[in-house]
């Protein structure tokens, strides 16, 4: 399950489509819904659909994520937080960053300098996909504990994620 609308979905249909693992089922709830609304629609869902595992992909944003934490542990739901966006996942794809970013226009800067025709309403996974495991490795040594992203700026739980489906 995916917070928004256009790019997360676009990359893990992307990546599903690379890799052709018919595993991966992305599900997409309505862009802008709060972190916990989400889990909880995620757990409801996982009652109608069979799964190994249900994870929901989502930003620091200005949403309470402890509390997210919280309630996705009690809804057995896996969470892949990015601090502080979605967009900081796809620029470790191509390099190493440790240093803090405070909003998505820091990320965007950094990674147009990579795709300059970057554009999150339309994300073209072919662009990424060279860079998968690469992103993987930078990531898992920048935030080892998934779950605790939130708390680190930058970081992401998507390696966790990507690393169990491809």
């Amino acid at each position: 399950m995916c917070g928004g609308d256009a790019t997360e979905p676009a990359y893990f249909r992307g990546l599903k489509k690379e890799r052709r693992n018919p595993a991966i089922n992305v599900m997409v709830e309505r862009k802008g819904v709060d972190p916990v609304s989400l889990i909880r629609f995620a757990a409801r869902k996982r009652m109608t659909v069979e799964c190994d595992q249900v994870w929901c992909v989502v930003d620091v944003d200005e949403f309470d994520l402890a509390r997210a934490v919280t309630v996705a542990h009690e809804e057995d739901v896996r969470l892949a937080i990015s601090n502080p966006c979605f967009e900081y996942w796809l620029l470790l794809h191509f390099e190493s960053c440790t240093a803090p970013l405070t909003c998505y226009d820091d990320v965007e800067l950094r990674l147009t300098r990579h795709v300059p025709r970057y554009d999150k309403s339309r994300l073209c996974f072919p662009d990424f996909a060279g860079g998968v495991d690469a992103a993987i490795e930078r990531a898992s040594r920048r935030c080892a504990t998934v779950g605790t992203e939130h708390e680190h700026n930058p970081s992401t739980g998507v390696w966790a994620l990507v690393r169990q489906v491809i």
